[in-house]
């Protein structure tokens, strides 16, 4: 029944085929006249499982048709989400934005200075909580669309509590501009703030960063200069800021704050109590925030009157009398919200300001509060429906920082701490479990039966969830190892081992794999200690750049090993101990130490780390410039890759075949023999683009043309780097540069 059709389209069909007017069916659902109107008009978003079950019920559906309701629902949203994806907005709606004309205005005039590339490229906009810093930012960047072409990006900074880390909020936006995750790996804290700023310096972007805490957290993210623009929002006017121009907010005038409550309420009701209006946009500090919260009661009881909102706005005003004004204001309207929830709401939202991460999806309320996730997003609606908890397309909620902070003072008020410590620790065990999960099957490893909310059917999926709830996640692990649950942290972080080479550029595997290694000297396990410190030095060295700790660390994973007599181990420290020495140009302390480990993983039979291990081994002999050395650790392995019964299958094997050949082109270019050289290039390249990694394509393209120029053969060389260069920002940026300064040197076509 729902095809192609809006929701609202359906609900209207559905509606006149029951013979029931907005206000019957309002009365026979709960869910408001007006809202309903909204949602019938497409002027508000596709509602939420719990009010079209609702209204499903008020219409007396069948099954069937019951079912058609709730499919065009689900496709609403995930129309609705996909439009904001594009956009690059997060999906909180401006559509009742109200006032603010001048302001509006001082931001258009940003916009058109800098389309131009010279002056103030950044805005600080700040004011108090609550006076709608946000709302005006995301306004603008939607009014502004048609200027940046190039796109909109917004970055919650998460300013008041759990403030984003600069370098965290760095990788977001380079992601968000489409650099891929090679490009990052490769660049350190300041390579990464130059190529933002060299990238917002050439393109056209508005990008919002949200709810900042200090000066210290934007300065990394903001450009010189260049054609984009850069709007900040603060509670505070970050002074320390040179170069930019600062637009301070406050309350709303009394006009704009009326005008705001009466869109809020509908034309006709607010105009038939003008008086009660006007007092409650006064009771409420003329704050947008308080506004909305209070207004939206009004929206979901249709039955009350202006003048009891007045009354009942009063009477907290009275109770709160000791805060300062503006903050009695705000919190009356949230008390006044919060005492009229139903108990299994008012708990709910107590119990999210618990919540670690920057928001949440129905599965947080569902651990948090002991429910089934079913069960826990029909409350989060209800919140949601009060205004109290931000609801977006995509199924995520998110708490305002003011009423994060309401709820955790009410938490504190009400909940027995036995009662909130519980709560802590089923979120906790979720989160670390439903990780570790979801590490193995990125690992490949399906889990036997998984009855958790969250869908983990797919390596894709598992993935997906890793990198979304990371931020809640990471936190519960630093909880975990400080609260001493060292096998929990332990096995968490066991699970993320192959993980990290798919999302290097986090930035805090160091952390994750420090926690553990002390959880595992803990627990006095030093075969644990030497796994742990191992991927602590391999982390090190690989995601942080911090050679001299990683061979520290190294060393310390090869004593335990020694103590727990475990050779593979011995061997892993030894192979990371070469790694870093090779990052550090310490060519030949990485050869010998990496001989040890390969001749340690063969004696122990460990197949596929003495492949991996061979496979760098043999990078050292063109390092010390003995590259005919090399020659026969290559044939080596790939006669043991070609053998019938060769142990080492996949992906695993693949790669080491494809490095192989492609290290054996190098050693022959080193010997100066570019027939050879160029032959093993080509076949590098083919078993590369086979098993589809496009950054050593890249490479192999510029080391296959390096050996044409070599050759003579100019119009081949000249075609196998534009090939490289076509490959844009997937490629290697030194490969890059090096492939333009190759074609430049070329004779002319």
């Amino acid at each position: 029944m729902s095809g192609e059709k809006p929701f609202g389209v359906v609900l209207r069909g559905l509606r006149r085929q029951a013979s029931l007017t907005m206000e019957e069916l309002a009365e026979t659902s709960g869910v408001s006249a007006r809202a309903i109107g909204n949602i019938e008009r497409g002027r508000s978003r596709v509602p939420q499982r719990r009010t079209v079950v609702a209204l499903a019920e008020g219409l007396g559906l069948a099954d069937a048709e019951r079912e058609a309701l709730l499919a065009a629902a689900r496709v609403g949203r995930q129309t609705g989400a996909a439009a904001v994806a594009g956009a690059s907005v997060p999906p909180r709606s401006v559509g009742d934005f109200t006032g603010r004309d001048r302001e509006l205005a001082r931001l258009r005039e940003a916009a058109d200075r800098s389309r131009t590339g010279v002056g103030v490229s950044v805005s600080v906009v700040s004011g108090p909580p609550g006076c709608g810093k946000t709302t005006l930012a995301l306004k603008a960047a939607a009014d502004l669309a048609g200027e940046f072409p190039d796109g909109r990006f917004v970055v919650d900074l998460h300013g008041v509590e759990g403030a984003v880390d600069p370098g965290e909020a760095l990788l977001k936006l380079l992601k968000a501009l489409g650099v891929p995750d090679r490009r990052l790996a490769q660049e350190d804290a300041q390579g990464r703030a130059g190529l933002l700023r060299a990238l917002l310096g050439e393109r056209r972007c508005l990008v919002v960063l949200d709810n900042a805490r200090d000066e210290g957290q934007v300065r990394a993210l903001l450009p010189p200069g260049g054609r984009s623009l850069v709007l900040v929002t603060s509670r505070r006017p970050l002074t320390g800021l040179e170069n930019v121009d600062r637009l301070a907010l406050s309350e709303m005038a009394q006009a704009e704050a009326v005008e705001l409550l009466s869109r809020i309420l509908g034309k006709e009701r607010a105009e038939a109590e003008t008086e009660a209006v006007a007092r409650v946009a006064e009771l409420c500090g003329r704050l947008p925030l308080a506004l909305r919260v209070a207004g939206n009661w009004l929206t979901v009881r249709s039955g009350w009157s202006v003048e009891h909102l007045v009354r009942r706005l009063t009477d907290e005003e009275r109770r709160l009398g000791a805060l300062a004004a503006g903050d009695v204001r705000v919190e009356a309207a949230f008390e006044l919200s919060y005492r009229q929830l139903t108990p299994p709401a008012a708990r709910m939202l107590r119990l999210l300001s618990l919540v670690p991460g920057p928001d949440m999806t129905a599965a947080y309320g569902a651990a948090l509060t002991g429910t089934d996730v079913f069960e826990a997003e029909d409350v989060m609606e209800d919140l949601a429906e009060a205004g109290l908890l931000q609801a977006s397309f995509t199924g995520r909620y998110q708490l305002h920082d003011l009423l994060r902070l309401f709820a955790r003072t009410r938490l504190s008020r009400e909940e027995e701490p036995g009662e909130r410590e519980a709560a802590e620790d089923r979120l906790r065990a979720w989160l670390l479990d439903t990780a570790a999960v979801a590490g193995h099957w990125v690992d490949g490893a399906p889990p036997l039966s998984w009855q958790d909310p969250v869908p983990l059917e797919s390596p894709e999926q598992a993935r997906a969830w890793l990198e979304s709830e990371a931020p809640a996640w990471f936190a519960a692990l630093r909880s975990a190892a400080a609260r001493g649950e060292h096998t929990r942290v332990v096995e968490t972080a066991a699970a993320m081992e192959w993980f990290v080479g798919l999302w290097a550029f986090w930035g805090h595997w160091p952390e994750v794999f420090r926690l553990s290694s002390e959880a595992a000297a803990a627990l006095d396990d030093p075969h644990l200690q030497a796994v742990h410190l191992n991927h602590y030095s391999w982390t090190l060295a690989d995601c942080g750049q911090r050679y001299r700790e990683a061979l520290e660390r190294a060393d310390e994973a090869l004593e335990c090993a020694r103590r727990a007599q475990n050779a593979s181990q011995q061997a892993w420290a030894l192979n990371y101990a070469a790694l870093a020495h090779y990052y550090l140009g310490e060519s030949q302390e990485g050869f010998d130490k990496v001989r040890a480990a390969v001749d340690l993983f063969e004696a122990a039979g460990d197949h596929e780390a003495w492949l991996q291990a061979m496979t760098f081994y043999r990078v050292f002999p063109r390092a010390l410039g003995r590259a005919e050395e090399a020659l026969p650790l290559h044939e080596r392995i790939i006669a043991f890759l070609d053998a019938p019964d060769c142990p080492v299958r996949g992906h695993i094997a693949d790669r080491c075949r494809a490095k192989t050949i492609s290290g054996l082109g190098r050693d022959y270019a080193a010997l100066g023999r570019w027939r050879e050289a160029a032959d093993h290039f080509r076949s590098g390249l083919l078993q590369m683009q086979r098993i589809g990694v496009p950054d050593v394509e890249g490479s192999l393209l510029l080391d296959l043309g390096q050996a044409l120029i070599e050759l003579g053969e100019t119009d081949e060389a000249r075609s196998c780097l534009r090939r490289l260069l076509a490959l844009g920002d997937t490629a290697d940026n030194n490969d890059l540069e090096a492939a333009r300064e190759l074609l430049d040197s070329l004779p002319r076509e």
